[in-house]
């Protein structure tokens, strides 16, 4: 069986703590695998809002994820410090990919918990309808 492989920048444009919260943790004792998807959309708000966006209005256009992948790295423990960095590319006339590479730091060591890809789809939720990339939006991406 084939594994997915995520291939993410070298550079990030952004980067954010986020807490391992008790809620996180499922019965196996660690993250939860749905976790993931919840931490990269924390991640994802706080990107966009270092942009000056929301996902309702990045410069006009509203966001819809239209597809997502994780590969697993690491098991994410309850109490532990994780660093979420993001990046956006791959952009084409509607969309863009973000990048998230998330990292666990301990004393003395890191190491990547998860690579996640997202595709983003730009969308007016008023008419209903996939829209084009605000040019502001993008030059900010492509800049920061």
């Amino acid at each position: 069986m084939g594994r997915i492989k995520i291939q993410v920048p070298e550079q990030f444009s952004f980067s954010c703590e986020l807490p391992v919260r008790i809620t996180d943790i499922n019965y196996g004792g660690h993250a939860g695998n749905d976790t993931i998807l919840t931490l990269i959309h924390e991640a994802r708000m706080q990107y966009l809002a270092a942009l000056g966006y929301t996902e309702m209005n990045m410069a006009g256009a509203g966001l819809i994820m239209a597809d997502a992948g994780i590969e697993f790295k690491k098991e994410l423990f309850y109490g532990e410090k994780l660093i979420a960095w993001v990046t956006a590319g791959s952009f084409s006339k509607i969309g863009f990919s973000l990048y998230y590479k998330l990292e666990k730091v301990n004393k003395d060591s890191r190491a990547i918990v998860a690579l996640v890809k997202t595709g983003m789809i730009c969308y007016d939720y008023a008419l209903k309808k996939i829209v084009p990339i605000p040019g502001e939006a993008l030059l900010k991406m492509q800049t920061v």
